[in-house]
C-alpha cells in the first residue's frame, strides 16, 4: 500500500465500500459529535468524510488536529446512513472508518477560514495567499485558468498556428504604458526592459517567414490597477499572421474565442460568428464606450439639432459654447413613481452634471421637467427620432463635447442597471474597427499615436502625406465582450517609408525613430509581408468566465493596488553591494523634491 494515499479525496465511491483505503490531505472539518468524531478530509481533487469513535485511541489525537493540519487515515469504506447521505457531493455516498493516522503536518492558528465562503479583508488574503487558494472558489478560479489557456493552445494549433517564446529582455518601446526598467551590470549606465508585450518579435518573426505564430505571453507594464487590469504583469494570447487583410484576422480568431466561451459557458449563451463589426465612431455615438455591453439593449441618439433654437436655455446656451446633446429613450418607464426619477437625477449631479433632464409620454399626457420648455413641434420631432410611444421616457445628457460620449455612456449603463435590463446569462461580442490613427493631446496640444504606433493607416502613404492626421483611421481593431476590451489589434505597418511618415508626424524624428526601432525597421528592408494580429488578455478571458469582477481572482498571486506582493514582500530594498554592481546609486531625497 502506498505511503500516502491509495485514492484522491474526491475518488471513492459506493462500489469501494468495503475496501481498505488510505487517504491524504487537509483537515477542512471537524464535527464532535462525542462517540463520533467527523473529519472531512479535503486535497485537490475533492472532499472525504472520516470518521472515528470513541472507542479508538486515536480518537483523542485528532481531537487535538487543528484545522488545515495534514494528515494521512487507514480504513475501510463504508456506507453512509441513508440520513446522511450528500448529494451535493460526489463521494456523500461513502465515508472512511479510521483505523489509522499519520500527522504529515500541523497546521497554526490560522490568520483566515479555508472552509468559509466569506472574504477576509484583501491584504490577508493577499499576505496568505497559499491559504486563500485552497479556498473552494479561488481554487476553482484557478483550475478553470488552466483549462482555458489548455483549450486556447489546442485550439490555436488546429488554426495552423505554430507556438514560440519571445525574449523576455529587450529593449524599451512605446507601447502607451512606462516600462519595467531592468539595469546591466555589463553595461554600466544602460538597462533593459520587460516587454509590454511581444510587438516587435512577432512582427519580425513574420518577416523570418514563419506565417502564424502564437504564444501565452507574459507582459510588463508599469501602471495602476485597476479591476480588470492587473499591477505589473499579465497573460495574453499573442498571435501574428503574415499575408492577411483584417477581415482574415477576424476569422481566425473568432472560432478560438467563441469555442472557447462556449466550452466554458457553464450554460450562457454566447453570441453567434461572425461578431458585429462596429466602428469606432459609431460606437462613441451609439453607445457612448468603444468597449459597448451590447447586452445592454439600450441606444444612445444625438439630438443637438434638436435644442440649438429650443427654449430650454441650458441646453441652448451650452450647444453655443461648444456642447452636444444625447438622449436615451426607455420603455415603460413612464409610470414608475418620482423617486426613480429624482434618484436619477441625484446620480447625475454626482457625474458632474446639472442634473438628468428627462420627458415622459403617458395617456395623462407629457411629464418632466423641462417639457414646458419644448414646444409641441420639438416634442414630435422628439418622439419621432426615437419612436416614442406612450409609456416611454427619454433621457437628456449636455456636456461638452470631449466629454459627451463618456458621460452619456454612463447614462446608459446607469439606466440598465436600474431597469434591470442586462442579460447576466450571455457573452455578447463585437468588434470594434476603424480606430483613429493618431490623437491629439489635451496637455500638450500635440499629436500623438491613438493606439499602436505600428498599425497600418487606411490609404497609406498617401494619406499621411494628404490628410489631416486627426482624420486618418487606422486597421486596427479591439475585441469586446460584455463591455470589457479583451484585446487591441492591427494589421500592421510593414514599410519603412510609410512608417518614417507616420513617427514623424506624431513627432519621432528619423534618427530617433532607428535609434528606437532599428531592429524591426532594418528587418522590413528586407522583404517584409504584410502581416496583422492580436492579443486577447487571458486574465480577463478568465474573468470574464469565472463571473468575477475583480482580476486579482482569477490570477494565483497577484499584487495589491498599491503594486506591492504581501506575501513575498516585493518590492524589497537592495544590498549596497548589489547596487554597487549595477552602477546604481540611489537619490531618494531627490525623489521627494520631484514629488513635491
Amino acid at each position: 500500500m502506498h505511503q500516502y494515499r491509495t485514492h484522491s479525496c474526491g475518488a471513492l465511491r459506493k462500489t469501494d465500500i468495503g475496501k481498505t483505503c488510505r487517504l491524504a490531505g487537509w483537515v477542512h472539518r471537524k464535527r464532535d459529535h462525542g462517540n463520533l468524531l467527523f473529519i472531512d478530509l479535503r486535497d485537490h481533487y475533492g472532499l472525504t468524510q472520516c470518521v472515528v469513535d470513541f472507542s479508538n485511541p486515536i480518537m483523542k489525537v485528532l481531537e487535538h488536529v487543528k484545522l488545515e493540519s495534514v494528515v494521512s487515515v487507514l480504513g475501510q469504506v463504508v456506507s453512509r446512513p441513508a440520513e446522511t447521505v450528500n448529494t451535493k457531493l460526489p463521494t456523500g455516498e461513502i465515508e472512511l472508518k479510521i483505523t489509522n493516522v499519520e500527522i504529515l503536518s500541523t497546521s497554526e492558528t490560522l490568520p483566515l477560514q479555508v472552509n468559509s465562503e466569506e472574504n477576509p479583508p484583501e491584504d490577508i488574503r493577499l499576505k496568505y495567499r497559499f491559504l486563500d487558494l485552497r479556498r473552494e472558489k479561488i481554487h476553482q478560479n484557478i483550475m478553470l485558468r488552466s483549462q482555458v489557456i489548455a483549450s486556447l493552445r489546442q485550439r490555436m494549433i488546429k488554426q495552423g498556428f505554430t507556438e514560440f517564446q519571445t525574449p523576455i529582455l529587450t529593449s524599451s518601446s512605446p507601447e502607451g504604458a512606462r516600462d519595467f526598467l531592468v539595469p546591466s551590470r555589463l553595461h554600466p549606465g544602460k538597462f533593459y526592459a520587460l516587454p509590454q508585450a511581444p510587438q516587435q518579435f512577432k512582427q519580425l518573426l513574420m518577416v523570418a517567414g514563419f506565417d502564424r505564430y502564437f504564444q501565452i505571453a507574459p507582459c510588463f507594464r508599469d501602471e495602476d490597477s485597476r479591476a480588470d487590469r492587473s499591477p505589473g504583469e499579465f497573460y495574453q494570447l499573442d498571435f501574428e499572421m503574415s499575408f492577411v487583410t483584417q477581415e482574415d484576422v477576424f476569422q481566425a480568431i473568432e472560432p478560438v474565442l467563441h469555442g472557447v466561451f462556449v466550452e466554458f459557458s457553464q450554460g450562457k449563451t454566447v453570441s453567434s460568428m461572425p461578431f458585429p463589426r462596429i466602428k469606432y465612431d459609431d460606437a462613441l455615438l451609439t453607445y457612448g464606450s468603444d468597449k459597448p455591453d451590447l447586452r445592454n439593449p439600450l441606444h444612445i441618439k444625438d439630438v443637438t439639432d434638436i435644442f440649438i433654437n429650443s427654449n430650454f436655455d441650458i441646453f441652448t446656451k451650452a450647444i453655443k459654447s461648444g456642447s452636444s446633446v444625447r438622449a436615451i429613450k426607455t420603455s415603460q418607464t413612464s409610470l414608475k413613481p418620482r423617486s426613480f426619477f429624482d434618484k436619477l437625477n441625484d446620480w447625475a449631479k454626482e457625474q458632474g452634471l446639472g442634473g438628468l433632464a428627462y420627458l415622459s409620454f403617458s395617456d395623462d399626457g407629457i411629464k418632466g421637467p423641462i417639457a414646458k420648455n419644448l414646444d409641441v413641434q420639438k416634442i414630435d420631432s422628439l418622439k419621432k427620432r426615437f419612436a416614442a410611444e406612450n409609456g416611454d421616457s427619454i433621457f437628456f445628457v449636455c456636456e461638452k463635447n470631449a466629454k459627451i460620449a463618456k458621460i452619456s455612456g454612463l447614462t446608459r449603463t446607469k439606466l440598465a442597471e436600474e431597469l434591470n435590463l442586462i442579460d447576466r446569462k450571455r457573452f455578447e461580442f463585437c468588434w470594434i474597427v476603424d480606430f483613429p490613427m493618431y490623437e491629439l493631446n489635451p496637455d500638450t496640444g500635440k499629436i500623438e499615436f491613438c493606439h499602436n504606433p505600428f498599425s497600418m493607416p487606411q490609404g497609406g502613404l498617401d494619406a499621411l502625406e494628404k490628410q489631416d492626421p486627426l482624420t486618418i483611421k487606422a486597421y486596427q481593431y479591439d475585441i469586446v465582450c460584455n463591455g470589457v476590451e479583451l484585446s487591441s489589434g492591427a494589421i500592421r505597418n510593414h514599410r519603412p517609408d510609410i512608417m518614417y511618415k507616420a513617427f514623424q508626424l506624431a513627432g519621432y524624428s528619423k534618427e530617433e525613430v532607428e535609434n528606437r526601432f532599428g531592429g524591426m525597421l532594418n528587418a522590413f528592408k528586407f522583404g517584409a509581408p504584410p502581416h496583422g494580429g492580436s492579443a486577447p488578455g487571458i486574465d480577463r478571458i478568465v474573468m470574464l468566465l469565472a463571473d468575477e469582477k475583480n482580476i486579482r481572482e482569477v490570477i494565483t498571486f497577484p499584487m495589491n493596488q498599491q503594486a506591492m506582493d504581501l506575501m513575498m514582500q516585493a518590492p524589497a530594498e537592495i544590498l549596497p553591494t548589489r547596487l554597487k554592481e549595477l552602477h546604481i546609486r540611489l537619490d531618494l531625497a531627490g525623489d521627494k523634491k520631484i514629488k513635491s
